[in-house]
């Protein structure tokens, strides 16, 4: 079997869908940096996907920017994406560790953050009546990462087919009931915060006066 560099299997695993992962998992490859940086490129496609669109096609409010949204919407989504399949694969008997999901979930990835930065630049070239090519460059790198997916999952966990599609819609559950629980602990910290700072503000008036 090959012996490739880190930065020579993460080109593998894209091109590769169907053997790329099962390969990186018999020579136990992926590095933990990489995948890091993938998924801080995606945090940054998404502000370039919001700021930086054209205007013919999307406009922003650019007097509002707050990171937060896109932290939620890149970071948190895919920590709690790992953090779900892990806990569901193991109840399922799945053989993946969590670096090892984190890793190939960050290369799977790689087409649909690479289909953000070309619409982004296209979207400066092309006028409206050439969405089409904006389009069709967003549903090839969405579904190519959608395939590299299924087969991360598939090999990382050394399920069969029916088993993978099984793992990721309980997966997607396992995150709707994390970011559920995350919310409700948020709320909470929020009224704990202004119930204190509320006695913080009512004492220091009171020796005011």
């Amino acid at each position: 079997m090959m012996d490739l560099t880190n930065r020579q299997w993460v080109r593998h695993a894209v091109t590769h869908p169907m053997e790329g992962f099962e390969d990186m998992r018999w020579k136990k490859a992926g590095s933990m940096k990489i995948a890091t940086g993938i998924v801080l490129l995606w945090f940054v496609a998404a502000i370039f996907y919001e700021r930086l669109y054209g205007f013919q096609f999307y406009t922003t409010n650019d007097k509002m920017f707050n990171v937060i949204p896109f932290i939620v919407q890149t970071i948190v989504i895919f920590l709690t994406w790992v953090v779900g399949n892990w806990s569901v694969c193991t109840l399922l008997d799945g053989e993946g560790t969590m670096r090892n999901i984190y890793i190939y979930s960050a290369y799977a990835l790689i087409p649909y953050i690479a289909s953000i930065y070309i619409e982004v630049l296209l979207s400066h070239f092309l006028i409206r009546d050439e969405m089409v090519f904006i389009s069709a460059v967003y549903w090839i790198g969405l579904l190519w990462s959608g395939v590299l997916i299924f087969s991360a999952i598939k090999s990382v966990h050394q399920y069969s087919v029916i088993k993978t599609f099984v793992a990721i819609a309980l997966t997607v559950v396992a995150m709707m009931i994390m970011l559920f629980l995350l919310v409700l602990l948020l709320s909470l910290f929020q009224q704990v915060y202004v119930f204190f700072y509320s006695l913080y503000t009512e004492a220091a008036y009171r020796l005011k006066v």
